[in-house]
């Protein structure tokens, strides 16, 4: 009698952790969704349980902004208007994170790609290394909870581009210019939708069993 597809699937990840074998030399996860879909948090627990690398544009782009860079006064002026930092900017980050951790076990991409052309550049720059996107977490949430999240958020941080003006432009730069990336990973079989309600925890555990039937 043969296998089944379940059975082999299991033979071969005893296979992987007995002989410590990994199909790829990296591993690169973008954490993909809207503004106040939680990719943040859940990129530091992914980066955390998995030993990646976190990179959160948006974080070091406030840095920037913080110590008032010429790179960080640029961004803010898109940034305070909920426009999304040209591709050429970011990029340019993320270029310098890869330059900086060549001998990471892999990264976990929070806020980047968000439009075509850095998901071009994006595999351009890994390809070039043999070290591809191997997954995209996708968190699926409805607008409304997003605009309540994104509200209490600005109550506790006091952060400007969280006014509700501000976050519904957000969102509609989002549907607008991200949202085409599904397509596009899709085509590559790497797109991975996850619900993206629910506890913290819960939501961290549909995360990790789309990466464990990765590696």
């Amino acid at each position: 009698m043969g296998l089944t597809m379940m059975a082999m699937g299991e033979i071969i990840r005893k296979f992987i952790r007995l002989f410590n074998y990994k199909p790829f030399k990296m591993l690169n996860i973008i954490m993909f969704g809207a503004p106040g879909a939680g990719k943040g948090t859940q990129a530091i627990k992914i980066a955390e349980k998995y030993h990646l690398i976190h990179t959160s544009t948006g974080d070091i782009l406030r840095a920037e902004i913080g110590n008032k860079s010429e790179l960080g006064m640029k961004a803010k002026t898109f940034m305070d208007k909920g426009e999304l930092v040209p591709d050429a900017v970011l990029v340019d980050i993320i270029r310098s994170v890869m330059e900086r951790n060549k001998t990471a076990k892999g990264l976990v991409l929070d806020g980047f790609p968000r439009t075509l052309v850095q998901a071009e550049e994006l595999d351009k720059m890994l390809n070039a290394n043999h070290t591809p996107v191997n997954l995209v977490i996708a968190l699926e949430t409805k607008d409304e909870e997003l605009i309540t999240r994104l509200l209490k958020r600005a109550l506790e941080t006091g952060r400007a581009d969280d006014k509700e003006d501000v976050i519904k432009q957000r969102l509609q730069v989002y549907k607008n210019q991200t949202e085409p990336l599904i397509a596009y990973y899709k085509k590559q079989n790497k797109f991975h939708p996850v619900h993206g309600i629910g506890s913290i925890e819960g939501i961290f555990a549909d995360i990790c069993k789309e990466i464990d039937n990765l590696i």
